[in-house]
């Protein structure tokens, strides 16, 4: 197989709801569950658990973004994706870098989780047997990811359930038992104590976002990558808040406030030296589903940078046999296998966590400047609501959140941006020339005719795979038809003029035997079937001849003084033979123009493509048989 034959495979669509499901959650809970619950305690006491649901709600906003551009645009790379599309390669640069490594070394923490889980089994082996660990777990995982998606995502589902499962058990089990006692004083750190600790557990709840980077893997994604998310969101949720107050009211305060193994502490309060065996148990179950989603999650980053020409074109091959991205795969265990051997992981966490939030702030920024922009093609099948305000409000507090993580982590952050920015300078601002959202905004309000937009082609292309549409001859005839828009008031016979002109080439037929067949059929009787519609139709000598024009006339062609000036029309021309088919062609146009918003859309195109593209992007069912070309 060669490079270029290696580099066109596409993806295999094989996550379902749970899977996505698995991904999402298993991502979630991590070191936020079985690590920081004891030093949270430490600073907001037991007003740790509003600290918890605080950091919940703060997700919000980054999830239904996330889940909005996830379902206009199901590509791999996720959040790079929709960044560098809304707002440029530059951005874009960043986006996919920090994306790739604030992923990918959440993950390794999440191996050095596995890796100390072994000091519990074997006491007092050295920090390199911790290493050899986590490396080994590394490789287990890699190799799940670089044969097989399926597979890969079939382990991280039966290891989210069997954490699921004694995570339930344990709240069962603890909550019947937790002492009134241990929640007093409850406020007594004040709220400041709380907020400060929500920024930092907030990062635990990150995870939940990883599953947009695999869209393209998705079954059906417009259902099960927003739906997938927001059970995730509202299951790990509620287990993250159930936990805590429950291994609040378990655990004496003072051994609370000391142990990196709080859930453990309280599962032996309850369950003796076998509940602490079952949570550690737990506990591995978590690091190794972030660790396997990361590593899923991760790899697709710079596979989607390497296709859109930021990064060299060999992260962008996929294997045929497997439907995976080996290379970036393998590039993405090597860099977590570096930081494993050599770095300080909790200054690198700490970054992680600042990149993370300024993806989070990229993503909100995405979404307001997508629904801005005007971009015709930009289809959402979910869309998040209070827009905008609700991303700028989250836009505020993320940027807060990041000033909070500490000087070097910024400065760390601050200098992985800058090494973007060098690379965008040396090797993608020579090769892409791509116009983002944001510039298409900026022209649209400076000229009212500015055409079809280079992304505007690509999106339609997104759609029309995410919806799994296979053109019929009347998306064929749409694609090849004629196109009259015109701003000025007219009368039918001018548009009849118009058209007759326009087909009479075409049809190799005379201009005025046209005209005058479409003046003889609208005397028979008019042929404006709706307020602002009309469907204008003749019949011509000969075989196998029909023919659509689209018409839009901004300020209304009159047809009459007793019908509204007509602003949509569809011209059918077809011979005797193609009765049948007429009937089919109205009655597509009838699902076309009664979908929801069309008037709007039809009104608002700005160019001849983009009038073409709303009747091709139209969610009506498709013919099969005969009647396809």
């Amino acid at each position: 197989m060669s490079k270029d034959q290696r580099t066109t495979v596409r993806l295999k669509r094989e996550l379902g709801l749970l899977g996505v499901f698995s991904i999402a959650a298993g991502a979630m809970i991590s070191s936020g569950l079985f690590v920081l619950p004891g030093l949270a305690y430490r600073i907001a006491g037991p007003a740790v658990i509003f600290s918890y649901a605080l950091a919940s709600i703060m997700m919000i906003p980054v999830m239904l973004s996330q889940a909005e551009l996830s379902t206009a645009m199901p590509k791999s790379g996720g959040s790079y994706f929709y960044v560098e599309r809304s707002l440029g390669p530059l951005m874009g640069s960043i986006a996919g870098f920090a994306n790739w490594m604030s992923i990918a070394l959440k993950a390794t923490f999440a191996l050095v989780g596995i890796g100390t889980l072994g000091a519990l089994i074997l006491p007092g082996i050295d920090p390199w047997a911790i290493k050899a660990v986590a490396l080994a777990g590394l490789v287990l995982f890699v190799g799940l990811n670089f044969f097989s998606t399926r597979e890969s995502g079939r382990v991280q589902i039966y290891l989210v359930l069997g954490l699921l499962a004694i995570l339930v058990l344990y709240l069962v089990r603890g909550i019947p038992q937790v002492s009134e006692a241990r929640y007093s004083p409850f406020l007594d750190r004040g709220w400041k104590a709380v907020f400060s600790v929500s920024g930092m557990v907030f990062v635990s709840y990150g995870g939940l976002t990883k599953v947009v980077s695999m869209s393209e893997e998705v079954r059906n994604p417009t259902k099960n990558l927003p739906l997938g998310m927001i059970l995730a969101s509202v299951i790990v949720n509620a287990l993250y808040i159930l936990v805590i107050f429950a291994t609040v009211g378990l655990v004496d305060g003072d051994s609370l406030a000391e142990s990196l193994r709080p859930i453990a502490l309280g599962a032996g309060s309850i369950l003796g030296p076998a509940g602490m065996v079952l949570i550690n148990v737990a506990a591995f179950l978590a690091f190794a589903t972030t660790a396997n989603s990361g590593i899923m999650s991760a790899s697709r980053a710079p596979m989607a940078m390497s296709r859109d020409g930021l990064l060299p074109r060999l992260f962008s091959r996929v294997s045929k046999r497997s439907g995976t991205p080996q290379t970036a795969i393998i590039w993405t265990g090597i860099i977590i296998a570096v930081v494993i051997v050599f770095l300080d992981l909790e200054t690198l966490i700490k970054t992680a966590s600042t990149m993370m939030l300024l993806m989070f702030v990229l993503v909100n920024i995405a979404v307001v400047v997508m629904r801005g922009s005007g971009v015709q093609n930009y289809r959402p099948t979910f869309r998040a609501p209070l827009c905008p305000w609700l991303q700028i409000a989250a836009v505020v507090v993320y940027f807060f959140l990041i000033l909070e993580m500490g000087t070097l982590p910024l400065l760390l952050t601050g200098s992985f941006v800058l090494l973007s920015l060098i690379w965008y300078l040396a090797y993608v601002h020579v090769r892409i020339d791509r116009q983002s959202a944001l510039v298409y905004m900026v022209k649209r309000i400076l000229s009212r005719h500015i055409g079809q937009s280079r992304l505007d082609e690509e999106l339609i292309s997104i759609v029309l795979e995410r919806d799994q549409v296979t053109f019929d001859r009347f998306d064929h005839l749409i694609k090849d038809c004629l196109v009259l828009d015109h701003d000025r008031s007219m009368s039918a016979r001018e548009l009849f003029r118009l058209v007759a002109k326009s087909l009479s080439t075409r049809l190799d037929m005379n201009q005025e035997e046209l005209y005058r067949l479409f003046l003889d059929r609208e005397r028979e009787s008019s042929t404006v079937i709706q307020p602002g519609l009309a469907i204008p139709h003749i019949v011509l000598p000969g075989k196998n001849i029909f023919e659509i024009v689209l018409v839009r006339c901004r300020e209304g062609i009159v047809f009459g003084e007793l019908n509204e000036p007509v602003r949509t029309a569809f011209v059918l021309v077809g011979s005797i033979d193609e009765r049948n088919y007429h009937l089919k062609a109205l009655m597509n146009i009838a699902h076309v123009v009664h979908e929801p918003g069309f008037d709007r859309r039809w009104l608002d195109a700005r160019s001849e493509q983009q009038l073409k593209d709303i009747v091709l992007l139209s969610g009506r069912e498709r013919q099969r048989g005969a009647d396809r070309l």
